[in-house]
Parts: structure tokens; sequence; C-alpha cells
């Protein structure tokens, strides 16, 4: 089995107006992405290719906004400092390996993967 190119834990994952999990996962692999509840039930997945993901204006910085096969959700990303999330940096990210000095946010994480998995730039 091969490695996610993203997955975080402890994502709250909302489709207005109720909250579908506090806890799910987010996970990028094979070429898909998929959202999680925390029991590892899929609530939705589509290729990357297909999904629009952004964080709008009003968005704190550990939220963004994806549409999955016309379904809007907002994630709630938490770094590892918070609600016991345990999003995982790629081996790019870890300590060491860049040249900042603080962890990048989840949510900016998410969204670079995605791009990347898609091929878009």
């Amino acid at each position: 089995m091969t490695e996610p190119e993203f997955s975080a834990r402890g994502v709250g994952i909302t489709r207005w107006p109720r909250s579908l999990t506090r806890a799910g996962e987010v996970r990028i692999e094979g070429g898909r992405l998929a959202l999680l509840t925390s029991y590892g039930s899929e609530i939705d997945s589509a290729p990357v290719t297909a999904v629009r993901a952004g964080r709008p204006w009003f968005a704190g910085p550990d939220e963004a906004v994806a549409t999955v096969n016309g379904t809007r959700y907002r994630l709630t990303l938490h770094g590892k400092g918070r609600d016991g999330g345990t999003a995982e940096p790629s081996e790019s990210e870890r300590p060491g390996r860049s040249g900042r000095s603080e962890e990048p946010e989840e949510s900016g994480r998410f969204l670079a993967a995605l791009k990347r998995a898609a091929g878009r730039r």
C-alpha cells in the first residue's frame, strides 16, 4: 500500500447547514480526494482534477472550502497543536527541509497537495 500524498486527521467536515464530522479525515491518494468520517466511512470522493478548492476571504487560517461532485464542504484542518489533529507533513515539509522556521498552515498544505496531485501549478 502506497503512502498518501496528503492525509490529515481530526478534520471538521461541514456541509451547510450541518456538521458531518468533527474528527474526520481528508486524504489525497492515487489521484483521488476522499473525505472520510472518524470511523473511516467515505463521505464523498472524486478525482482531484474534478475538485475545486480554495480559501475564501472570510475563512480562518485553518479552513478551506472544497467542491466535490457538486457538493460544497467546509474543511477545518487543525494543526498538530490543536484539538488532537494529526496532519502528517510530507517529506519536503518536515523540519530542516525548508527555509521556513514555522510550520505551514494545514489548509495551505492541503491546497498545495491538491494542486500538485492534479498537475496544476
